[in-house]
C-alpha cells in the first residue's frame, strides 16, 4: 500500500482555518448535481507535444506556490493564536495564491483535460490535483467526475482521488468513504469526520492504494481502532 507522507497529507486535509473563513464552504450543500463536469464532453485542444513543456513549467510553478504558502502557514499557525492578525494575514495570502493557481489549473483542465505524468511529469500532474483539492466546494465537485475518468485512464492516482471523494462528501455533510478528512475536536485534538460503513473502510482504502486507517491516523496523533465486526 502507498503511504502518503504526513506533511503532504496535512496539506491535503488542512481546511480548518480556510473552511471557517470561506462562506462558500457550507456543509450539507449538494453541489455535485449542478456543477458536475463529464470529461468526455470537454473539447481537448490539439497542441504539439513541445507545447506541453510550457504547460509543465507553468504547473510546476503552481505546485511550488501551493506548497510554499502552506509551509509558511504552518509556521505562523504554530507560532501565533489562530485569531491573531498574523494568521489572518497569511490566510488571506494563501487564499489569494489559491485563487490565482486555480485560474491556471482550470485553464489546463478545460482545454487539455487531466494531463497524465507521461505528458507533463509527476510534479505538474500532482499540481492539478492539489489545486482542485484546495479549491472551493463547488469547484471540487465540478472536477470530481473528470478526475474519476483520469484515474481510469491512468492520468491520475487513485489515492489522490480518494482524498477528493472524501473532501466533496464532507463538504456536503455526508459520511466520507476513505477516512481521509479530519477536523479539530474537543480540546483541539484531531478527530475523523463520520465514515460510511466504517468496518470496511480499510478494504476500500486498499483498493485506492492507501495504507490502513490505523496507520494514517497516527499522522494526526489519533489512536484509532476499527469498529468490531
Amino acid at each position: 500500500m502507498r503511504r502518503i507522507l504526513p506533511f503532504i497529507v496535512l496539506l491535503l486535509t488542512q481546511t480548518l482555518t480556510s473552511r471557517s473563513q470561506d462562506t462558500s464552504s457550507s456543509h450539507g450543500r449538494d453541489t455535485t448535481s449542478s456543477h458536475s463536469t463529464d470529461s468526455s464532453s470537454i473539447k481537448k485542444d490539439s497542441i504539439p507535444w513541445d507545447e506541453y513543456h510550457a504547460v509543465q513549467a507553468k504547473l510546476d510553478a503552481v505546485m511550488d506556490q501551493d506548497q510554499s504558502i502552506r509551509k509558511d502557514y504552518q509556521v505562523i499557525i504554530n507560532k501565533y493564536n489562530s485569531r491573531s492578525r498574523q494568521v489572518d494575514s497569511i490566510t488571506k495570502r494563501m487564499h489569494h495564491i489559491d485563487s490565482s493557481n486555480l485560474v491556471e489549473v482550470k485553464n489546463v483542465l478545460d482545454h487539455q483535460g487531466w494531463l497524465g505524468i507521461d505528458a507533463i511529469g509527476e510534479k505538474a500532474n500532482l499540481a492539478l490535483f492539489l489545486v482542485i483539492q484546495h479549491s472551493d466546494p463547488a469547484t471540487q465537485a465540478k472536477y470530481l467526475p473528470m478526475m474519476r475518468d483520469a484515474v481510469k485512464e491512468g492520468h491520475a492516482k487513485p489515492e489522490h482521488l480518494a482524498l477528493l471523494e472524501d473532501r466533496v462528501l464532507t463538504n456536503q455533510g455526508k459520511p466520507q468513504l476513505y477516512g481521509s478528512q479530519v477536523h479539530a475536536g474537543p480540546g483541539g485534538k484531531y478527530v475523523f469526520y463520520p465514515i460510511a460503513d466504517e468496518k470496511n473502510v480499510n478494504k476500500r482504502r486498499a483498493q485506492m492504494n492507501l495504507e490502513p486507517l490505523e496507520e494514517y491516523a497516527r499522522s494526526y496523533n489519533i489512536d484509532y481502532h476499527l469498529p468490531k465486526q
